[in-house]
């Protein structure tokens, strides 16, 4: 008998293949169905979906998350935000927090390097991470959409679409609907797998650089210039503060070309226009309200 595993079910096909591969290997599976509240009939859907979970031979519970609007921020990352948190108050067991398996696939990697990239920061997604206090594992990131799609239509599952993934307004399903085919075209072939191995590559060379957060600015001076980076982001992470390019950047040059510049201006990823800076006071990093 595997042991036991939080499945994060959306009722889409990814997820419904997730669940069914997880229990299919003998682990005991309790699902995870989030109930954003943010479409009609979301609590409909959610139900179905452990409902579908419960037939595969899972246990099942259903979340339901209140999405806060936080003005300038995303509310697709905001309800990320608060699926998260809940699935991880969830999965905290009689013996320890459960691992949460979610079913982003190859294709969600593609989608994810072009959106970091074209944020000025690439970006792949790790096989095993925290978020937002959750133990996430990803098994299907070598796994493709068409083939979660396949295995649900031989097991007879219903698929729930849902159709925002069909609003390219939406920055995600734009890259998926229309860039990446037309990178396909152009290559002449598939362009996810290129895109998702470069995507894991970029997640693996991550963990590898990850740097301890430090506000001493002349350690920060002395690291090489991609791991002070790091350091830097994971210092404003800490404090919840949005990281940018331009913010790393310039909080940089006041350890490395430091001649007695102004503070750095930065925002809060936690209140929408709460403006902030980071200043360097005694050779330290300080954050500070702005004015």
């Amino acid at each position: 008998m595997g042991h036991a595993v939080a499945v994060g079910l959306s009722g889409g096909a990814d997820s419904l293949a997730l669940c069914a591969a997880m229990i299919a290997e003998g682990h005991d599976v309790i699902a995870l169905c989030v109930d954003h509240g943010l479409q009609d009939g979301s609590r409909e859907q959610a139900e179905k979906a452990a409902r579908q979970a419960e037939s595969l031979g899972a246990r099942a519970r259903v979340l339901a998350v209140q999405v806060p609007d936080k003005g300038g921020n995303s509310l697709e990352a905001v309800a990320r935000q608060e699926r998260y948190r809940a699935m991880s108050a969830a999965a905290r067991g009689g013996e320890g927090p459960l691992e949460i398996a979610v079913a982003h696939t190859a294709d969600d990697q593609a989608e994810t390097l072009l959106f970091g990239a074209l944020r000025g920061r690439v970006a792949g997604m790790p096989e095993r991470a925290i978020v937002e206090g959750a133990r996430v594992v990803r098994p299907f990131l070598q796994v493709r959409r068409a083939d979660t799609e396949g295995a649900c239509a031989e097991l007879g599952l219903d698929v729930w679409q849902d159709p925002q993934n069909a609003d390219t307004d939406f920055r995600r399903v734009a890259l998926r609907r229309e860039i990446i085919p037309e990178l396909s075209r152009v290559i002449g072939g598939d362009a996810v797998p290129a895109l998702a191995q470069a995507a894991m590559d970029t997640a693996r060379d991550e963990e590898y650089l990850a740097t301890p957060a430090t506000a001493d600015c002349a350690e920060l001076a002395a690291l090489p210039e991609p791991r002070r980076r790091r350091a830097i982001a994971a210092w404003l992470i800490e404090r919840g503060v949005k990281v940018t390019r331009e913010g790393i950047g310039g909080i940089g040059k006041l350890c490395t070309n430091w001649h007695g510049q102004g503070p750095v201006a930065v925002s809060s990823a936690r209140q929408a226009g709460q403006r902030l800076e980071v200043a360097r006071i005694g050779g330290k990093l300080a954050l500070l309200s702005g004015h």
